[in-house]
């Protein structure tokens, strides 16, 4: 089986696999966490901490609330539209504690994604950030929302820090658009209402679904992964071994800008650091580097994850650099690929490695990560997890050589029981307990894991495969680009052609000079035949370039070139 050389790379404190109880939920390890940690910090956000004590208080009363005041029954699902504030984990681990499924929605959504996202999870009640309730208005009669909880910015800062907030970005800065949901129930008023109510003891099983995740939906329309309580506990659980003797029990801080909404920061951040009794920083707006910065100064953090683009942008503050980092103990990348020069710039700058992991919705999410005792392999995402396995194979099924590009297939207790209510599409990813990623890679003889692309983003070009990445990993080195982003575009002939979008360090580079320095780094069929400048790229709220726009746009153009041509 190719995935036996990673096992020689674990080192003794690692386990080759994890071993978690058959009638344990995530809920029985938040739970014992409470219990176990209840005078530490679990949260802080605008200088407001909650201990694992008045977190415990707080979801008890919102899942008594859900129980006892909605028509919702355990297995209906929840809403969640909040970005990092304290009430997001609250309403989280509350609809957990209820025995209810969380699903989470991207605050930034347009209303008519969150219509697509509401209807399609069969969504029954919703909590939602008092900035966003002007779209949920405009599309709530399609939906089959019973329950409304609507909360504001400030509302667990308390006293006159609460009412300054709220009255702040209502009034004075004027972010809260008017909205008339006459049948919602404000946040605050469910954590006070009849609160010697008690959460229903109904027992909340492993098997039972735990999240509708859905996917980001970069390369077409999102589906929702089902994620069981033993899917998250077993992704919480490998994480937790593979950092084992890197993180201390109780006495880490977490900083924490990736929305939480986001499977990566949800697990590798909230739930992990629960099980480990860590405090996680909340940053609400992570595009605002000065405060992100302001943040990570306040606190002597161990452990950061985030993006290829956040980490970039961050080294390009001056103030970033004067940091104290003598307490970080681990520097998490991962959602998109690592790019060496930032990785190497990271650690020059803060004398510790950044560290690349892989992994996907459909697996909760992380499948392999490097090794945290030792030095990164930079330019792939390391070795499975503990009770992961791999395989690499051709279009068949059939296992290609070692260092050989296939198709990525991952077998592991974290990988999702299928795509709500698409049985096509399930069948489409899961053969037999195997996950088909879409991802192309090589499993080296090291038994390291390099991603190479997403299969649907492979370009041929006269029968050769040709890789977006490789192009966009050769580009970046160039000193005068900042970003890059190549996708495959049909020409009027049928035939396909790479278009390169590139964001600009030097003003002045032109087209052409990009076109002749690819053509020193890259075999001629490789070489990008358009050019484009942009700005910016189209992103993801997590720092993913939304290639599908990108090429959609390349594809419109050409048809109006061609047209007018004709």
């Amino acid at each position: 089986m190719q995935a036996t050389p990673w096992l020689q790379h674990y080192s003794q404190a690692i386990p080759h696999r994890i071993q978690t109880a058959k009638q344990v939920s995530f809920v029985d390890v938040l739970e014992e966490s409470f219990d176990k940690f209840r005078a530490l910090p679990m949260y802080e956000s605008m200088d407001k901490v909650l201990t694992y004590e008045k977190v415990d208080k707080l979801t008890s009363r919102f899942s008594a609330y859900l129980q006892h005041h909605t028509p919702l029954k355990p297995g209906d699902h929840i809403a969640i539209q909040i970005p990092n504030l304290l009430q997001y984990p609250v309403a989280m681990l509350g609809t957990l504690r209820a025995g209810m499924v969380a699903v989470n929605v991207n605050p930034l959504y347009t209303p008519h994604e969150m219509a697509h996202q509401l209807k399609d999870a069969a969504v029954k009640g919703i909590v939602i950030l008092a900035n966003f309730a002007y779209k949920l208005e405009k599309i709530l009669h399609q939906t089959a929302i019973q329950s409304i909880i609507v909360t504001e910015v400030g509302d667990l800062l308390g006293g006159v820090k609460q009412q300054w907030v709220n009255f702040a970005v209502k009034r004075l800065k004027g972010w809260v658009p008017r909205f008339n949901l006459p049948q919602a129930i404000p946040f605050r008023h469910v954590l006070q209402k009849d609160v010697s109510a008690k959460v229903h003891p109904g027992r909340v099983k492993p098997n039972h679904t735990a999240l509708l995740q859905y996917t980001g939906g970069t390369t077409g329309v999102s589906k929702g992964a089902v994620l069981t309580h033993a899917n998250i506990l077993a992704n919480v659980e490998q994480m937790c071994a593979f950092m084992a003797g890197r993180l201390a029990v109780g006495k880490e801080t977490f900083i924490t800008p990736l929305p939480l909404y986001h499977i990566f920061s949800l697990t590798v951040n909230m739930l992990a650091g629960i099980k480990l009794g860590a405090k996680n920083v909340l940053i609400a707006n992570p595009r605002d580097l000065v405060a992100l910065i302001r943040e990570m100064r306040k606190h002597p953090f161990s452990m950061i994850t985030g993006v290829n683009i956040l980490f970039s942008k961050l080294l390009k503050k001056k103030q970033f650099a004067k940091l104290d980092f003598s307490t970080l103990k681990l520097a998490l990348a991962g959602g998109v690929a690592l790019q060496p020069a930032v990785a190497q710039e990271w650690e020059h700058i803060t004398g510790k490695p950044l560290i690349e992991g892989y992994g996907l919705t459909e697996a909760s999410p992380v499948v392999s990560c490097n090794l945290v005792h030792k030095a990164p392999q930079l330019g792939t995402v390391g070795v499975p997890l503990p009770s992961t396995t791999v395989r690499i194979v051709d279009n068949a099924g059939a296992e290609v050589a070692t260092d050989q590009p296939g198709n990525l297939w991952v077998k592991g207790p974290q990988v999702m029981q299928g795509y709500w209510l698409k049985k096509e599409e399930t069948r489409d990813v899961l053969h037999k307990g195997w996950l088909k990623t879409g991802d192309i890679a090589v499993l080296q003889s090291d038994g390291y894991l390099k991603i190479i692309d997403r299969k649907k983003e492979m370009i041929n070009i006269s029968g050769f495969n040709v890789y977006p990445s490789e192009i966009e990993a050769v580009m970046t080195a160039h000193p005068g680009i900042e970003e890059a982003c190549a996708v495959g575009v049909i020409e009027a002939d049928g035939q396909e052609a790479v278009r390169l979008f590139l964001v600009r360090k030097d003003s002045s580079l032109t087209a052409q000079e990009v076109i002749h320095y690819g053509k020193q780094q890259l075999v001629s069929y490789k070489i990008p035949k358009y050019v484009e400048f942009r700005d910016q790229l189209p992103k993801s709220q997590v720092g993913k370039v939304l290639k599908r726009v990108l090429k959609e746009e390349s594809m419109q153009n050409l048809a109006a070139l061609h047209a007018s041509q004709s």
